[in-house]
């Protein structure tokens, strides 16, 4: 029985879920190998062979693979699929992107945002919002799966020694291609890898305001800024900083809620995080049943008092 995790990379580097995945795949029993896909991924192969716990790497070099189109990387996997009993991609946007893919190919169950794994045929993953459990059970000879990288530790990302192998890169499918990515550059850390995280809800009132209240506290702790779903949705805040089921799902060390009341889908994203600092001045706000500290307090006097105190 060998699991193989479908790394998430930079060509150069490997992504922090690729790490979540791992343990996810060594949970799963047997031998677990990892699949970069790129184009001159060399060095993001030698990455991966120093995660503790990996036994193979497989680099497949393509033109093809450059900008991880889904067809493309969901045809790399196919390649292989035939020597492994689960086959694991981080819950991300590509993750997403190409596990339904290989599932639909091999004709099984894609079994998604697992937070835990019982035994090589059974898992855990949350529904309704997180607000229960289902554990499912899986007969298909190969399990694919998505894993959701909160729910996990990440393996170490160094001590590990893989071998390293070479795999022909797959031709383009000729189903898609490439026209253009606009990323958005911030000097504050990515959400999904923030150690700390500072949210605003729509207490705030505007886009002046979030940007007045919270930036300072963001970057006084070096945090990564959120947001709840009715601030993007009011225009205070861009999509790419939401917090929740239909944003990021993140895990930090340290969570800062203020002026977030706790709607299910704001904390279905956040409740995983080490420990939770909710500031409302709703006494009943539902964050408060989440948060490990919680001030009942005018967020615009209580943020820049904190801020200033940092």
């Amino acid at each position: 029985m060998t699991a193989l995790v479908i790394a998430e990379h930079d060509h150069a580097t490997i992504k922090p879920a690729t790490l979540n995945t791992v343990t996810a795949a060594l949970a799963c029993g047997g031998d677990v190998h990892v699949l970069v896909a790129g184009a001159n991924a060399a060095e993001a192969g030698k990455a991966a062979a120093q995660i503790a716990g990996v036994s193979k790497v497989i680099v497949a070099d393509s033109p093809s693979l450059a900008e991880n189109l889904a067809e493309n990387v969901a045809a790399q996997v196919m390649a292989i699929a035939s020597n492994y009993s689960h086959i694991l991609f981080p819950s991300t946007a590509n993750g997403k992107n190409v596990a339904p893919r290989v599932a639909a190919k091999l004709d099984v169950a894609q079994i998604s945002d697992i937070t835990n794994v019982d035994s090589p045929d059974t898992f855990e993953r949350p529904i309704y919002a997180g607000n229960a459990i289902a554990t499912v059970q899986s007969s298909d000879a190969t399990k694919v799966i998505t894993v959701r990288t909160t729910g996990f530790d990440a393996a170490a990302a160094s001590g590990g020694s893989a071998t390293v192998e070479t795999a022909e890169g797959v031709a383009d499918s000729g189903k898609s291609s490439f026209v253009g990515r606009e990323v958005t550059k911030s000097e504050r850390p990515e959400l999904t890898a923030a150690k700390i995280i500072v949210s605003g809800g729509r207490a705030l009132g505007s886009s002046e305001k979030f940007t007045e209240v919270m930036a300072p506290l963001a970057d006084k702790l070096n945090a990564g800024l959120g947001a709840s779903r009715a601030a993007v949705d009011a225009g205070y805040a861009p999509n790419d900083w939401q917090v929740g089921q239909t944003g990021k799902i993140v895990a930090p060390q340290l969570y800062i809620a203020a002026g977030i009341s706790g709607a299910i889908q704001h904390l279905a994203g956040m409740k995983d995080s080490k420990v939770i600092v909710a500031i409302n001045k709703d006494e009943e706000a539902p964050i408060f049943s989440v948060a490990d500290y919680g001030l009942v307090a005018d967020l615009f006097v209580a943020v820049p008092e904190l801020t200033k105190a940092l």
